[in-house]
């Protein structure tokens, strides 16, 4: 189905349930609206649809057109988000939809992001993404592989309503591109953690993903005043943000900004997407990689983690202060947890900022 189907003749489609007026938009003059979701605050028209195309103005109201309408779904382990120091061990049921309001050349869930395909997703209500979570023993839900706030904010806030009454926890993996509303709005909902994606310095980044990241780094910085779990990544790719001038100013901001026990992902880039149009054709070196970890340590930052090289000793937890082995991973499983009871070094007795229990899961395939 084509967007073009949908917006021509959309008071067809206004019984789907997929179909919802969007919240957070202004009414303006001649039935106008500005979307107030993401931190491009769009002003859309009457039959036209903002940058992410699923928020549509129809005749003075705004919708959106996937609510609930799924893509991808799957019990991920919490690693994967990158989630490092948040429920350590545990699945969590992670639901994707469509659309972005980035335009990240080398994004790796292009097909999703980057389209709309409505008939190829599957309706799944609130009450249902609950009951999935449960059924298949996960301890939260969460919203990625696309940008959840544009296409998912609706949807996620009535997940994370009726998560919180079953006593789950809720976790966003996103590009930070907030308003302070939107996001106000999530954390009274339930939201518990984000993992948020700094993507480079400006302005070399914008020309890659279409935004500039200060609006980021304000939502990075809010979400931890609201008490959300905050951990950040970085794909380092080369001639875009490898520079030590752009690492090592991520890793003063991370330090200053959020806190230095803030969890840093610095992850290896893999060549995907338009990514070939713009010469970005080779991947991360390891060398590279750990070249952040030394600078990211040098200013300051506690925990930091070489993400996509499964078997790297850096994917594991070490005690800032002694230096011992705490968590030990490979790839996305936990396969070592040391620390005492009440989450310190047995060691040096060092606190580690760790949030929720060590759930260790049995990994399984979910088709």
């Amino acid at each position: 189905m084509k967007l073009s189907e949908i917006f021509n003749n959309f008071s067809k489609f206004l019984s789907k349930p997929y179909v919802k007026e969007a919240l957070l938009y202004d009414k303006l003059e001649n039935k106008v609206v500005r979307c107030n979701v993401c931190a491009r605050r769009c002003t859309i028209p009457p039959g036209k649809y903002g940058m992410c195309k699923v928020r549509y103005n129809y005749n003075g109201k705004l919708y959106v057109i996937t609510y609930g309408n799924i893509s991808s779904v799957a019990p991920d382990p919490i690693e994967k988000k990158p989630l490092f120091h948040f429920w350590p061990g545990s699945n969590v049921l992670t639901f994707g939809s469509w659309s972005c309001n980035f335009i990240c050349v080398w994004c790796q869930n292009y097909e999703i992001s980057q389209n709309i395909l409505l008939d190829y997703g599957r309706y799944i209500s609130p009450d249902e993404a609950i009951h999935l979570a449960e059924h298949y023993n996960c301890k939260g839900v969460a919203f990625s592989y696309n940008e959840p706030l544009v296409s998912m904010f609706e949807f996620s806030l009535d997940v994370m309503k009726k998560a919180k009454e079953r006593g789950l926890y809720t976790v966003y993996v996103t590009n930070g591109f907030f308003t302070e509303q939107s996001l106000k709005m999530l954390r009274e909902s339930g939201l518990d953690a984000v993992n948020i994606d700094i993507k480079g310095c400006d302005p070399q980044i914008r020309r890659y993903i279409g935004a500039p990241v200060e609006p980021v780094w304000q939502s990075a910085i809010l979400a931890k005043k609201l008490g959300i779990h905050v951990e950040v990544t970085t794909l380092i790719v080369p001639k875009v943000n490898n520079n030590d001038e752009c690492i090592r100013y991520i890793a003063k901001r991370i330090v200053s900004d959020i806190g230095p026990d803030t969890p840093w992902h610095v992850t290896r880039y893999h060549p995907m997407y338009r990514a070939a149009e713009y010469g970005l054709t080779k991947p991360t070196t390891v060398d590279l990689l750990e070249k952040a970890y030394k600078i990211g340590k040098e200013e300051g930052v506690r925990y930091i983690y070489v993400g996509n090289v499964p078997g790297h000793n850096l994917e594991s937890t070490y005690c800032p202060n002694c230096g011992e082995l705490l968590i030990e991973r490979w790839g996305f499983d936990v396969t070592k947890y040391k620390l005492t009871a009440d989450k310190k070094c047995p060691k040096c007795n060092t606190e580690i900022p760790i949030k929720g229990e060590y759930t260790p899961s049995h990994r399984f395939l979910f088709w």
